[in-house]
Order: structure tokens, then sequence, then C-alpha cells
């Protein structure tokens, strides 16, 4: 049970880290500050941070006219719930 507490954790976490890089990067744009690139956007989102990613778009109205984002990061959390179905399913 405490490798499930873990996993909760880091999901919790690496998903309010994208979010934020999400609102950090859209903050600088406005501004016309330093920026966070997109690789390292997706990457957020591919490492578990979907919906925070997802999130991010939705909230932020960032990066709504990249296609990469506005299918790659629901098709990413699709998958991860797909995954984590499977595993689940899988167990019982």
């Amino acid at each position: 049970m405490l490798n499930a507490e873990y996993l909760i954790l880091y999901l919790v976490t690496i998903n309010a880290v994208t979010f934020c890089m999400y609102g950090i990067d859209k903050w600088q744009a406005a501004r016309g500050g330093w920026r966070i690139s997109e690789a390292a956007l997706l990457w957020a989102a591919v490492f578990g941070g979907s919906i925070g990613a997802w999130l991010g778009v939705v909230v932020f109205h960032h990066k709504t006219l990249h296609a990469s984002f506005r299918y790659g990061v629901p098709l990413i959390l699709l998958a991860q719930v797909a995954l984590a179905a499977w595993i689940i399913l899988g167990k019982l």
C-alpha cells in the first residue's frame, strides 16, 4: 500500500508542477519574457502530468492553436487513463 501512496503523491506533484509550467509560460508569453520550451511542456505531460497539462491548456487558453497541444495532450491523457485502467483491472 505504501507504493500506491508514493504514486499518488508523485501524480499530484507532477500535475501541479505541469499546470504551473503552463501558467508561467502563458504569463511569460504575454510579457515577452523567457519561455518554457514546447518540448518541456509536452514531456511533463508524458511523465504523468497530463491532467495538469490539459487543465493548463483549458484554464490559461495556452497553446490552443498548436495541434500537438490541442490533440496531443488529450491523447496522452487518454493513453495514461487506459494504461491505469488496464493495470488496475488486470489486478482484479
